[in-house]
């Protein structure tokens, strides 16, 4: 089976019985299990300091695995962008590595597309998903058909709310040859006006995010329509959003508000309900990858070519 090197280029492990439930699982699938020196490490928040947390992602790309999978996310990656070293990262990929990971992991993924077009996958992270009690099988199919390189896209069920408010658009190819690039909301925001910021045209862009309420998720959609960055866009695709608390003061102000609002304000279309994010049922989404989007009805795909692997 694969190789899989478990590094920590964000925050502190904290669960560290999810860290082992984590490993256990993906020795019990079959695979080879290789921890970094520095996976359990700790500076305040963070796993390990700036230095640390660079070299582990250096050693990731000099391990020759098939995955170069994070322990988890939380927040540490934007910090330490400058001292990456994207040609080593980007000739590890080349040779077949692939850099899987949510959350904070979108700073990295970011960073990469835009230094060099390197490609990623926006995917599990070792604690959150394979640590679970009972992994989710939809979860694991998908991260299988990665390792093996025979997937060839990702399919949701659109909400009856989306199909209508799309009902305008004709069915079929939405979108051909167009990068698939994106990942959390808050972090990607976080890159705008950077060099770290993909600058990608007629691309289809996704997104989701955890414990933002609705209107700190609209403030940060504003930002990328205000830029116009959402216009160069085929589709924007709008992954999970969780954790957060409306209060009596919203008053019926919601998500779906934001949904309907951004719709309102951009022509390119807005799809939802994409099976990624802070959720156990996620797929694995190939950034940095031309891909299309196709909607039939209450289908929706995000296709791509697959690729062997040996």
């Amino acid at each position: 089976m694969a190789h899989i090197y478990i590094y920590s280029p964000s925050g502190a492990v904290r669960d560290k019985q999810a860290f082992k439930r984590g490993i256990q699982r993906l020795t019990k699938l079959g695979h080879s299990v290789e921890v970094d020196a520095d996976a359990l490490a700790s500076s305040t928040r963070f796993a390990g300091d700036d230095a640390t947390r660079m070299a582990a992602i250096h050693r990731a790309a000099s391990s020759g695995a098939d995955v170069a999978l994070i322990s988890r996310g939380g927040y540490g990656l934007t910090r330490i962008l400058p001292g990456i070293d994207y040609k080593k990262v980007a000739k590890a990929v080349q040779k077949g590595t692939r850099f899987v990971g949510l959350s904070d992991f979108t700073a990295f993924q970011s960073a990469l597309l835009a230094k060099t077009g390197g490609q990623s996958w926006a995917g599990p992270a070792l604690g959150e998903d394979f640590g679970q009690e009972q992994p989710d099988d939809i979860m694991e199919a998908c991260f299988d058909d990665m390792l093996s390189g025979q997937g060839e896209g990702a399919g949701w069920r659109l909400s009856a709310i989306c199909t209508e408010a799309l009902s305008h658009k004709r069915e079929g190819v939405w979108a051909q040859d167009a990068v698939l690039w994106g990942g959390n909301l808050s972090v990607l925001v976080g890159l705008l006006g950077t060099p770290y910021f993909p600058q990608i045209k007629g691309g289809v862009l996704f997104l989701e995010d955890i414990s933002e309420h609705p209107y700190r998720i609209e403030r940060m959609l504003t930002q990328l329509l205000h830029v116009g960055v959402l216009a160069k866009q085929k589709a924007v695709v709008l992954g999970q959003f969780t954790q957060y608390k409306l209060t009596p003061h919203d008053r019926g102000f919601k998500l779906q508000s934001v949904v309907d609002w951004l719709r309102a304000q951009t022509k390119t279309p807005v799809l939802t309900d994409l099976p990624f994010g802070h959720v156990q049922t996620k797929v694995c989404l190939p950034v940095g990858k031309k891909v299309s989007l196709v909607v039939e009805d209450r289908e929706a795909l995000i296709l791509w070519a697959h690729e062997a692997h040996s």
